[in-house]
């Protein structure tokens, strides 16, 4: 397995163009995030199945060349488990990779579960065992370790002929389609930003709370996603999400209840004052302003029933098809899918998952008669 480190403008450049006279390309990164809230890139990986690259974003002041490969619509990118990888590079390319293939689907399409590993397909398919110890180094550290170097190198080497292999099975299955369709809405997904008006919808226990409480708990979740934004800061590190939570269910309008409640003191050191007036501040809030009370579907009659029938209907499909159950319709497609069902106008321009793409012929005809009931 020999590949080169790039570190220059110039050779990315010159290794991207090659890249982009291929039809596919192998990509991955590597990045640290422990206290931020955007991911520290360390390492992008490019395997053209010629030239094998590791590039380091540290030193490379201009990687437009790459960004470029990104956006070609003539060159597949292929990722394995692409989620926080699509992160990456919607933060420091503004752009997605596309069109783009990512391998954890693909098997997904052949019968495996939905968070299959890349050793576990790379064993099953290719015979090879990786060595995953250097899975959670330091990849902002300089200067790599040779095993680091190797490490990183074989998750685009071996993503190759992994590619190649669940590319002639999926098509031969048929899926080919549907895999193209899945990709795009996980591309669809991570383009889509948390509105900090809606950040309180997030916070665990938040359905426990009055719509007074409610008004509260969105000032302080909004103020908190945007400074965990200005600041790139995890949002638990600017102040925990319990806090927020005991802010608006105790009505707490001091610092000395905040500590008494068991609030870092650094939270209220340094946002002690700004979240005490945040409470008092919704108290000039009209009732009529409020949040509605947030009403679980769980808590809903009939609401266990449908999601007994509706699993009824997914085993029935996996049955005829070999696909798993959580990748036919996980927990939150099914609860998305009452959810819109529940709604007395049934939007047509926001259908749930299950009757959309690739889905829809398998799940239609079989749920809707049930979400009438």
């Amino acid at each position: 397995m020999n590949f080169e480190i790039v570190n220059t403008t110039e050779r990315l450049q010159a290794v991207c163009e090659q890249a982009r006279n291929q039809s596919a390309v192998m990509l991955d990164t590597e990045f640290v995030r422990t206290r931020t809230l955007y991911p520290k890139l360390g390492l992008i990986q490019l395997y053209d199945g010629h030239c094998l690259a590791l590039i380091d974003p540290l030193v490379i002041e201009d990687l437009s060349a790459l960004w470029a490969l990104l956006r070609d619509p003539a060159v597949i990118k292929v990722l394995h488990a692409c989620g926080e990888d699509l992160e990456v590079f919607q933060h420091y390319a503004g752009c997605l990779p596309e069109p783009m293939v990512d391998t954890q689907v693909m098997a997904a399409f052949l019968g495996y579960g939905i968070s299959t590993g890349f050793g576990t397909l790379v064993n099953d398919f290719l015979g090879i065992e990786l060595d995953k110890g250097e899975a959670r180094t330091n990849w902002l550290a300089r200067p790599l370790t040779p095993k680091q170097l190797d490490y990183a190198a074989a998750d685009v080497f071996y993503l190759l002929p992994l590619y190649e292999k669940l590319r002639t099975q999926v098509e031969a299955k048929g899926w080919q389609d549907a895999l193209v369709q899945e990709c795009q809405t996980l591309m669809a997904k991570r383009v889509k930003s948390v509105d900090p008006d809606k950040a309180y919808l997030d916070i665990k226990n938040a359905w426990q709370l009055e719509p007074k409480q409610l008004a509260v708990l969105q000032q302080l979740a909004k103020w908190r996603v945007l400074e965990a934004r200005k600041r790139d800061l995890a949002l638990n590190f600017i102040v925990k999400e319990l806090h927020l939570w005991k802010m608006a269910r105790f009505n707490i309008q001091s610092k000395a209840v905040m500590a008494k409640e068991g609030f870092d003191p650094m939270e209220i050191q340094r946002h002690g004052n700004r979240l005490v007036r945040m409470v008092q501040e919704v108290d000039c809030v009209s009732p009529q302003d409020y949040p509605e009370r947030i009403v679980r579907l769980v808590d809903l009659p009939g609401y266990k029933q449908l999601v007994k029938l509706i699993k009824d209907e997914v085993n029935q499909v996996e049955a005829s098809t070999g696909l798993a159950p959580e990748f036919l319709a996980s927990k939150k497609q099914v609860n998305q899918l009452i959810t819109w069902a529940w709604k007395q106008e049934r939007p047509q321009d926001a259908l749930p998952e299950m009757l959309t793409t690739w889905r829809k012929p398998l799940f239609e005809e079989k749920v809707l008669p049930l979400l009438d009931r």
